[in-house]
């Protein structure tokens, strides 16, 4: 694919108009209407075009917006309206199936779709365009479709509580593509809708690394790294001549270790082992190593590579069998962990 060509994102929220989310209808739409002001500004910023698509559902799922430049989106006052049931599965399956009708001729297209709910499954069966009467059958159906997703689709789901995220799993979404959101009060939906704006800022400073899907949405840590995603993130691993990493067999400033492994101390050299979860400055910089080889990969790709927006960000060390995350020091009395790693670049 040629350079030039455009990156097009098609981002579709599929929103719960059921009943019970009556208390928080106002909330929705301002959340809704945030999130688009939101792409247009990025979209503008990055020079990368943007559709959206949004879906409703309660005892039926509707298509209320389809693939609109997002500069020409209306505000969802007029069109978000609460009553009903909750169709889930129905609005997973037919949000897809319809995006996966869009054209894709001439650009990078991607599609980010996220769900939003704030109950369980309890009417798709009834849908007038479903494809079963059984929720079994439905469950199946959504967790083949997610499975057979090509890689330049991500979807992911907003549940209100640990049942919500288990049958999200049970459906097949990928664990770091499922958030728990307060459905209980405005609160708690303004807090969902900055979470799914971390998540599109995740997804769009991506897509300028040539990532075009995520399983990994809504992580920030080590279990956002792969082989796939270092890949398209264009990363090539550092000479081994230009680094060192050190075990850390005591309790020891990080400018001692240094000194005491025989080593020059500078300020910025060092890499701690990320080892609890902690926030970044946007300043530092981030190395990724791959246990088994030992690679080691930094720049500000990898950086992107963890969806870290270029602003002080909370990351975890999250468990990963295949990398792990180093942060830069600048400071000369950072305490270091036993049994963790040091890395210095020369």
């Amino acid at each position: 694919m040629s350079g030039n060509q455009n990156y097009i994102n098609h981002v579709a929220l599929v929103l719960d108009a059921s009943s019970s989310m009556s208390h928080l209808s106002g909330k929705v739409v301002e959340v809704a209407d945030q999130q688009i002001s939101y792409l247009a500004r990025r979209s503008q910023e990055l020079d990368q075009e943007t559709r959206v698509t949004v879906y409703v559902f309660s005892n039926e799922v509707e298509c209320i917006i389809y693939d609109k430049d997002v500069l020409r989106m209306p505000s969802l006052k007029q069109v978000y309206r609460t009553g009903g049931m909750t169709a889930l599965l129905a609005a997973t399956l037919k949000s897809q199936r319809e995006l996966a009708q869009t054209a894709q001729l001439y650009g990078d297209h991607s599609f980010l779709t996220f769900v939003l709910t704030d109950g369980q499954e309890n009417a798709s069966h009834r849908c007038t365009d479903t494809i079963s009467r059984k929720p079994a059958d439905l469950v199946k159906a959504v967790a083949q479709m997610i499975q057979t997703q090509e890689d330049n689709w991500t979807l992911a789901v907003l549940v209100p509580d640990q049942m919500g995220k288990r049958e999200a799993m049970q459906c097949g979404f990928p664990k770091d593509n499922i958030a728990i959101w307060d459905a209980t009060s405005t609160d708690g939906l303004a807090e969902a809708g900055q979470v799914i704006q971390e998540a599109t800022e995740k997804f769009m400073v991506g897509r300028t690394k040539g990532i075009r899907g995520s399983r990994a949405v809504f992580s920030t840590g080590a279990d956002a790294v792969n082989s796939k995603t270092i890949e398209a993130a264009g990363l090539t691993p550092m000479d081994p001549s230009a680094f060192r990493l050190i075990p850390v067999a005591r309790d020891a400033s990080i400018r001692e270790w240094v000194v005491e492994s025989g080593l020059t101390y500078r300020t910025g050299c060092a890499f701690y082992q990320l080892s609890k979860s902690e926030k970044v400055q946007a300043r530092k910089q981030i190395a990724v190593l791959e246990k088994k080889t030992d690679k080691v990969y930094s720049g500000p790709e990898a950086r992107a590579l963890l969806g870290l927006p270029d602003a002080e960000v909370r990351v975890k060390p999250d468990h990963n069998d295949d990398f792990t995350i180093f942060v830069q020091s600048t400071s000369v009395n950072r305490k270091l962990v036993p049994s963790t790693r040091l890395l210095v670049i020369n």
